[in-house]
């Protein structure tokens, strides 16, 4: 079983859709871990506060079956095909981590906005604070500790989840 790190935002409805990307992302691996949820302003675009957080999962798929599933969720969500990169959005499912392998296809692994963007590398370092960037050879804590934290604005926000609904 590897372990993922999956990167969410949304900042179209982002209450309803984010509630339902994980209600997918449980039927389709099982338990999740989840970070607390934070509200940023669009990076790269003039639009509306995205949420984010981070979730780790457990699975036996590989990184092209993951890859490819997060595309379908996204897409079951609302996501647009062919979207233009920096633009509002229903849902984003990123793979930041896939266990601790580095690679260039099919994805960039482990993602750059790990160490670019405040709304991944917060809450992933809140999430796995001690697990070891398997680049750069610090732990997530210490690079969120290192890093510029007046580049990018972002905040906790309290998120109400639905009753009955766990992960």
């Amino acid at each position: 079983m590897a372990l993922i790190y999956i990167s969410l935002g949304s900042n179209i409805e982002p209450s309803r859709y984010l509630q339902a990307g994980l209600r997918s992302l449980r039927e389709c691996f099982g338990p999740l871990k989840l970070s607390s949820m934070y509200e940023s302003e669009a990076v790269g675009f003039s639009g509306t506060n995205f949420l984010n957080m981070v979730a780790s999962a457990e699975t036996d798929l590989n990184i092209a079956e993951v890859v490819a599933l997060f595309k379908q969720i996204e897409q079951n969500h609302g996501r647009l095909v062919g979207a233009k990169k920096f633009s509002p959005r229903t849902l984003d499912l990123d793979l930041l981590l896939f266990d601790d392998l580095v690679c260039q296809t099919p994805v960039v692994l482990p993602r750059a906005e790990i160490v670019n963007n405040a709304f991944v590398l917060w809450p992933l370092s809140e999430l796995a604070p001690e697990l070891i960037h398997p680049v750069l050879h610090k732990s997530y804590a210490t690079l969120w500790d290192e890093y510029d934290k007046d580049s990018q604005r972002l905040w906790p926000v309290t998120f109400e989840w639905p009753v009955g609904l766990t992960f």
